[in-house]
This record gives C-alpha cells, sequence and structure tokens, in this order.
C-alpha cells in the first residue's frame, strides 16, 4: 500500500474510537433516534425508554414563578427544550443504571452537547442529589446565573410529586387531566405508546403515571401527530 494511502488509513482508524470513549468504558452504549417523553426522558430507536442520569426536570403539570410573580410552564419547557436538543436526532446513552421500572438510566449526548448537564446549565433541570454529584455544578452556576428556573421561585419535582401523593390527587388516579382533556396516551410494557379514547374497553382501568412518559391527550389528532397509535383489542 503506497504510503500516502496507508497513512490516511490509520488516522481514520484511529478517529474512530472518538465517537465511542466519549462515556465510561464500563457502561452499555445504546445508540439510536430519539423522541421525547417529558423533560427529563425520552425513547431511543423506538423500543428503549431512557431515563436521564443524574437530574430531575419538572413534571409536565409543573409551573414555577418568575421574578415579576408570573407563572410559566417551566415542565413543559423543559419537555420542549429537550425535543430541540434532541427530537429526531441519533443520540448515543451511556447506561448508568436501571431503575424499578427497568428503564435505562444513563447520561446522553448529541454530538459532543451532554444533555444531562445542559438542561441543568439552562435552569430547566435538578440535579438529582439523592442519586449523583455529577451535575451539582451545574446547578450552582444555573443558580448563580438567575438561569431558566432559578430566575425565580421553583419547587423541586421530587417534592411536587410527593405534595400530589399527599393531597392524594396524582396523575396516576385522575379521570380528567389537564384542561379537561380525557384521551390517554399510555406506555405499555414492551414500550409502544398507544392512546385511549373514553370509548375504549380498557379506558376506565388505564392510569397515567408521567414519570413514565404517559400523558394527556385532548384529541386524537394531537395524540397521533405526538407519535402515539390508537389502541385496539
Amino acid at each position: 500500500m503506497p504510503r500516502l494511502a496507508r497513512f490516511a488509513l490509520l488516522a481514520a482508524l484511529a478517529a474512530l474510537p472518538l465517537a465511542s470513549t466519549a462515556f465510561a468504558a464500563d457502561g452499555d452504549v445504546h445508540r439510536g433516534v430519539a423522541r421525547v417523553a417529558d423533560g427529563d426522558t425520552l425513547d431511543l430507536g423506538g423500543d428503549r425508554r431512557i431515563r436521564l442520569f443524574g437530574i430531575d426536570a419538572p413534571e409536565l403539570d409543573q409551573s414555577c414563578e418568575r421574578a415579576d410573580g408570573s407563572r410559566w410552564d417551566c415542565g413543559r419547557a423543559a419537555m420542549r427544550r429537550l425535543e430541540q436538543l434532541a427530537d429526531g436526532r441519533t443520540i448515543l446513552c451511556e447506561e448508568v443504571d436501571r431503575d424499578p421500572y427497568e428503564r435505562i438510566v444513563g447520561i446522553c449526548r448529541a454530538g459532543d452537547r451532554d444533555l444531562n448537564g445542559t438542561l441543568v446549565s439552562e435552569g430547566l433541570a435538578f440535579a438529582y442529589r439523592d442519586f449523583s454529584d455529577r451535575y451539582v455544578a451545574n446547578e450552582r452556576a444555573a443558580r448563580a446565573s438567575r438561569a431558566g428556573m432559578f430566575a425565580g421561585e421553583a419547587t423541586a419535582p421530587w417534592e411536587h410529586r410527593a405534595a400530589q401523593r399527599g393531597a392524594g390527587r396524582t396523575d396516576q388516579t385522575a379521570s380528567v387531566g389537564p384542561g379537561g382533556c380525557t384521551i390517554k396516551g399510555n406506555v405499555s410494557r414492551s414500550g409502544r405508546r398507544l392512546y385511549h379514547t373514553q370509548d375504549s374497553p380498557d379506558w376506565e382501568r388505564t392510569r397515567i403515571d408521567e414519570r413514565d412518559g404517559e400523558r394527556w391527550f385532548c384529541s386524537e389528532a394531537e395524540a397521533r401527530a405526538a407519535g402515539w397509535q390508537k389502541a385496539h383489542r
């Protein structure tokens, strides 16, 4: 092989590990096109649910208070930002753990961007200190610069969930969603995203848990546009 061609081949081979060694060597790396479920959860390749490690974004029904006292939908804003960063793109996620639902918990990247850290740095998620200190510095910097939620007042998502449980009004037991929406978007054990209308035989027993990426829809068109399919018996 000519020297120039050999040099080009060696250079190309040397570059190959760069994409795979951005993660720690001891974790399984998952790759696929992402569909965002909420502010800290995405589906990868249509068959893997990924919970972003070390962070906790506001719930979809959660609002935050601005410095002027007005409120904004910080939970929806976190989801929209993650959609901007990841939806429809090929994402790499290093598996760190599995949660009680057997979902993958991982550190995900779009190119060189750490999605977990970006959300915290932009004030759209908290560092989840109960599980990791990895993003605590990101949160401190976000608070110092008053980014996103930290420009005003925000209830930590785990406190929001605890308050809902204490009030006996979790999304799991609700029969009507926010805004009076009645179509239930359920995630099956196999990861399929199915919606149930009120005339569905499974509607009554279907429970919505937004921590699993489940959600309410106000119309079938809205559900289909979000990538959900109608459930059939």
